[in-house]
């Protein structure tokens, strides 16, 4: 196996959040792969669950409703790509062989 079949640029087309894994078009071969696992990140980003977490209080200011002292829910997850993103994946023999997104490179190609 030669590097570019190691590590190919792609566009995703189609993610699974629950299951961590999304599909991803190879331009420069006219492919789609089947699903790919996506590299589990250190959460910090919002969103895929209901369950809440909670930030700190925020202080109050002049007395004014407006500026009481409040919290916001904030719903933590792990990094997952979006429709149309650039992402860089590597192809190894590990788990299924199948692929492993590694990560973003560039904005979504809406």
């Amino acid at each position: 196996m030669i590097a570019h079949d190691i590590v190919r640029i792609g566009v995703v087309t189609a993610i699974d959040n629950g299951a961590r894994k999304a599909r991803v078009k190879f331009p420069d071969i006219n492919m789609t792969s089947d699903w790919l696992w996506v590299l589990d990140t250190h959460p910090h980003i919002p969103d895929y669950d209901p369950t809440p977490q909670r930030t700190e209080y925020e202080a109050g200011g002049s007395g004014d409703p407006a500026f009481e002292s409040h919290k916001h829910d904030l719903i933590i997850k792990p990094w997952m790509p979006l429709i149309n993103d650039i992402v860089v994946c590597v192809f190894v023999d590990v788990h299924d062989g199948t692929g492993i997104v590694l990560g973003r490179i560039g904005p979504s190609q809406a």
